[in-house]
């Protein structure tokens, strides 16, 4: 008999064991946001498809009520009525919720104020204004939330750091539904800028203080922190850059502010393969000092060779960050070029001022481009220093692969006296790109090219000043440089006008691939002399590691050059 006890406990565990069962809940009446909340409010959710013994599921299912009415107060619903019942089934219990939320409980009147020097602030006034729910409007503790959150966020963000709330209270009447809301802030003082302390860098506290996008004293603002963090980055000095306000030691309400700076690698060196139709297969190898000196100068040597292009460059260049972020650029490079309608192999030597400006980048300054080049049977060899001028801006929500962006470039040339030069022109070219997206998986590109200008002796002009269409990134259909005047010989030799245009509509069927088709047309031609070329096609697209990688196939449809398939092959960004 003392063998009992324990045969009892193996009993009671196994019948515990054998009575082990799962709930499964039904819910009616609420749908979307009042269904989701409510089914997160019951523990007795928690349990489905998991074992649970008849004792639990009954002791889950008496506090439903509580819970599912607790779930509906945040979004206005004080008087639910909930008919719940608890079912048997065969394979445990079926607990089920008709829910009617009622009528809700509506905003009646709403004081919601900023005291003090912030009240005239803009920002504030502005998220004042925006403050939801307003009166007539249910009562939503989660938009409540929220509007506090953007006042108080507004408030910190200009400076006012020692804002206290003063008042803070939402007054419900079930019986009326309805809610008054009292909420309020007493701003106090605005803080302003103190010291600005850098961590140790490359460089002198004077020359990155010129990225500082304040002045010691001035109305603190979250937005100019966040705007001088983002000239550091752009810099390419620093692989991470940290800008954060030292409140706890604030005088007199000025903040210092500490700015950490994690100094990127000095140099840089590279080699990438490439291929395209235009210069067939080659390698780019360059190398980059991020910075030559403790002014921030840097330099820049590039070498490019492949079947059609050598080239090989150096850039140096002088920052001047400010208000404009202003650079002193110089540069030389050596460029010999071989198509199936020129070859050319020149010097260039430029020296130029680029800032910001109005939203471009503004480039003016000087170049000479001199050498000897071949356009179909014409041998020529000219020296020319002209000035130029160009407006850039890109703007794009992705850079390898954008699916909403577009750029603009308009470059000036002029070389109106024959100083310096083998003849005086004066040139203009104004590239477009626009890209559109219906979503990730459907683009659509458009571009365009146009080009003209005036030159006393085109014989004189080689073949990089000179405009041709057809190649990779013109009209494709067509040879690279194969569009344009021709002499008396039919040999082309470029044009003084261009005008080229291109539509293109890809679909991407995998996440890394899709197809394209598109149309190009255009011309380079002399005055009164257009004679519009048309290519069409089609295209794979894939999403490599190094870029975007097209390879179209198209055919000149509209021509008089008689033209077969054509294939072409690019990679590279789209803007």
């Amino acid at each position: 008999m003392r063998f009992a006890p324990c045969f009892l406990l193996a009993g009671l565990l196994a019948l515990t064991c054998a009575r082990a069962e799962t709930v499964g809940v039904e819910i009616e009446g609420v749908e979307e946001d009042l269904l989701e909340a409510v089914r997160a409010g019951l523990s007795i959710q928690n349990y489905v498809e998991r074992d649970v013994t008849p004792a639990q599921v009954r002791r889950l299912h008496a506090r439903a009520e509580e819970e599912i009415r607790r779930a509906l107060e945040p979004y206005g619903y004080y008087t639910p009525r909930i008919d719940s019942e608890l079912k048997e089934s065969e394979t445990g219990f079926i607990a089920s919720f008709r829910i009617d939320p009622g009528e809700p409980i509506v905003v009646r009147e709403s004081s919601v104020r900023v005291e003090g020097p912030a009240s005239a602030e803009p920002a504030i006034r502005q998220a004042l204004e925006a403050f939801v729910p307003k009166p007539g409007e249910r009562l939503d503790h989660g938009q409540y939330e929220e509007s506090k959150k953007r006042i108080e966020s507004a408030l910190s963000s200009l400076g006012y750091h020692s804002a206290e709330l003063l008042a803070h209270r939402v007054a419900v009447s079930r019986s009326a539904r309805t809610a008054d809301i009292d909420l309020a802030w007493q701003s106090g003082p605005r803080y302003r800028f103190g010291e600005v302390r850098f961590s140790e860098a490359p460089f002198p506290p004077e020359f990155l203080s010129r990225y500082v996008t304040w002045q010691e004293g001035d109305p603190y603002s979250t937005a100019r922190l966040v705007e001088t963090q983002q000239r550091l980055v752009d810099a390419g000095y620093f692989s991470a850059v940290l800008i954060q306000p030292d409140l706890d030691d604030a005088k007199d309400t000025e903040v210092p502010i500490d700015i950490l700076l994690v100094p990127a690698r000095r140099s840089i060196y590279s080699i990438a393969l490439h291929t395209s139709t235009n210069a067939g297969p080659g390698v780019r190898v360059s190398y980059e000092r991020r910075w030559v000196n403790d002014r921030g100068h840097r330099l820049r040597a590039d070498v490019e060779y492949s079947q059609r292009l050598q080239s090989y460059g150096l850039r140096y260049n002088i920052p001047r960050p400010g208000p404009n972020d202003k650079y002193y650029n110089f540069g030389a490079a050596y460029r010999d070029e071989d198509t199936d309608t020129s070859r050319s192999r020149t010097i260039r030597l430029a020296a130029n001022d680029s800032r910001q400006w109005y939203g471009f980048t503004r480039t003016i300054g000087l170049q000479f481009l001199g050498g000897d080049f071949e356009v179909g049977s014409q041998h020529g060899n000219s020296s020319l220093l002209f000035a130029e001028g160009s407006l850039d801006r890109t703007r794009a929500d992705d850079r390898f692969f954008p699916l909403d962006g577009y750029s603009l470039n308009l470059t000036l040339r002029a070389a109106p006296f024959t100083f310096g030069s083998d003849t005086s022109f004066a040139q203009a070219v104004l590239e477009g790109r626009w890209i559109r997206s219906f979503t990730e998986r459907h683009r659509i590109l458009l571009r365009t090219s146009l080009g003209a200008m005036m030159v006393d002796d085109f014989n004189q002009l080689p073949p990089e000043l000179r405009f041709f269409a057809g190649g990779d990134r013109s009209v494709r259909g067509f040879d690279y440089q194969q569009l344009g005047t021709l002499n008396e010989l039919g040999e082309v030799i470029g044009g003084e006008f261009l005008a080229v245009g291109s539509a293109e509509y890809e679909y991407y069927f995998l996440p890394s691939w899709g197809v394209a088709t598109f149309v190009d047309a255009g011309d380079a031609f002399r005055a009164g002399e257009f004679d519009v070329n048309v290519g069409v096609g089609v295209g794979v697209r894939w999403k490599s590691p190094v870029g975007l990688v097209r390879v179209d196939v198209a055919r000149g449809v509209k021509s008089e050059i008689v033209q077969g398939f054509r294939l072409h092959i690019r990679i590279g960004p789209d803007l």
